[in-house]
């Protein structure tokens, strides 16, 4: 193993001189367990208890589904390995940022960061969050406005982070924890009371339903079994503070997803053989986990799913919170944008300007946008473009730096990272043909993001040269 990882101590970490430098990092106090919790955390969040019940809307075949969720997870570790390469290449706060920038230059970091800053991270913690709100009045039996304890939920897990790193990993600790074992209490138990039913696992007469088409049912499917792997990439983004990045990165990313995807196929598992894909389709609640929790511990079990979603939830929020900051935290430093939004705490050394502004942003998405179906549509068309772009870039920097320190290279290059591109760009067009009205949108967010870069340029360029002290008048000749 290579002895250049940063020391594992509470000082910021430059990155060496040229011209890709940036400014000095966040101090580096995020161990291993620590890491791997913000990483699995964001993962598991409320799509597992969503995602079985809107798939079974449209197909009706348990082998299937099983193999999509399977196609997901393999997708996710090619994703994983890419990346464990680029972030060992580049340990700095940003993750996805950082790798665009030093493939493809400033421009696409840019429209990458503006979109992702005003767009991506309020969809997605607004979409988990939502989820959270209305567990927590079915919990409570109120009534509450969703929008309010949503943005209620934000604001508090909001000024955790900004609290201190080391105060936010030890949530993400315990609250990843507690779901992990919860949802591998629920597969254990489904094992050991053996009450399902085989016949729940064989096809219907059809491999969809509704009168909808099998490549269309197919990508319902996979976006919403994307966005519930999704969170596999978001260590990335803190990698400026994980000690030892050389290290801890390859294993947070190798050995979480592929926990996730073991736990997923589990659970998804356990979901089919208790209830049949036709009671899940007439479900008015649009989640499978309380019938199977009710059919295993009685009515309890209807309140015990409860409380887990609004952990899970909480959870997955919370680290959405912590690594989408990092990465408008690292474009304000690079001068990519408002240089105030680069502030450091100087009391918490955390990116805190960052953090309010993304809570200012998520809670905008929640009060115009409102429904988790509608945030999450949103963040997983737009992600994947930037993601397929991100693993594209292991082939630029090898072929441009081939030099280059690489404490970590992906197993089965050149084949897992292109299956990986490939894919993102196949789900890519696959979204635009079935639903272009709906994707049109997000496609101009990401549009306007190229002019805005220019503009942007234009005006860093001209207020540089105003700083910027004349020099010494020319010698007059002899």
């Amino acid at each position: 193993m290579p002895t250049t990882d940063p020391p594992p101590d509470s000082s910021p970490v430059a990155a060496p001189a040229g011209p890709t430098a940036v400014p000095a990092d966040l101090p580096r106090r995020v161990g291993f367990w620590g890491a791997a919790a913000v990483m699995v955390g964001v993962m598991v969040g409320s799509g597992i208890f969503k995602t079985p019940s809107s798939i079974a809307q449209s197909l009706d075949s348990p082998a299937l589904i099983l193999l999509l969720w399977t196609a997901g997870g393999l997708l996710a570790l090619c994703g994983a390995l890419t990346y464990a390469e680029l972030a060992t290449m580049f340990p700095r706060s940003g993750g996805v940022y950082v790798f665009l920038r030093e493939a493809y230059g400033r421009c696409v970091a840019f429209v990458f960061g503006w979109s992702y800053m005003l767009l991506v991270k309020p969809l997605a913690a607004g979409g988990i969050a939502v989820i959270f709100a209305e567990s927590l009045n079915q919990l409570l039996g109120t009534a509450l406005d969703p929008r309010a304890l949503t943005c209620a939920a934000l604001a508090v897990l909001t000024a955790i982070n900004v609290w201190g790193v080391r105060e936010s990993t030890r949530l993400a600790m315990v609250l990843t924890g507690c779901k992990a074992l919860a949802l591998g209490a629920i597969v254990g138990l489904g094992v050991a009371l053996f009450r399902g039913d085989g016949a729940n696992l064989v096809p219907g007469p059809a491999l969809t339903v509704g009168g909808v088409s099998l490549v269309n049912a197919v990508v319902l499917a996979m976006t919403a079994v994307l966005w519930t792997y999704d969170g596999w990439s978001d260590v990335g983004a803190i990698a400026g503070e994980v000690e030892r990045p050389s290290r801890t990165l390859p294993l947070i990313y190798l050995i979480g997803t592929a926990a996730v995807m073991a736990l997923y196929l589990a659970v998804n598992a356990v979901f089919m053989w208790y209830v049949p894909l036709a009671e899940m389709r007439a479900d008015a609640r649009g989640t499978v986990a309380p019938i199977v929790m009710t059919r295993l511990l009685g009515p309890a079990g209807g309140v015990a799913v409860t409380v887990l979603v609004i952990v899970s939830t909480l959870g997955s929020t919370h680290g959405s919170i912590m690594t989408g900051a990092r990465v408008t935290f690292a474009q304000a430093r690079d001068g990519l944008l408002f240089r105030f939004l680069g502030h450091v705490s100087p009391r918490f050394e955390t990116p805190a300007v960052a953090l309010w502004i993304q809570l200012a942003l998520s809670c905008t998405a929640v009060l115009f946008l409102g429904t988790f179906e509608k945030l999450a549509g949103g963040f997983v068309f737009t992600m994947w473009i930037f993601y397929g772009l991100a693993g594209a870039a292991i082939f630029i920097l090898r072929a441009r730096r081939p030099d280059a320190p690489r404490p970590y290279r992906c197993p089965g290059y050149p084949v897992i990272p292109a299956v990986f591109v490939l894919a993102s760009l196949v789900m890519t067009i696959l979204s635009i043909a079935q639903d272009p009205a709906g994707t049109l949108p997000w496609l101009g967010v990401l549009a306007a993001g190229v002019p805005a870069y220019f503009i942007w340029d234009a005006l860093s360029r001209r207020a540089q040269s105003k700083l910027t002290p004349p020099g010494p008048p020319p010698s007059a000749a002899s």
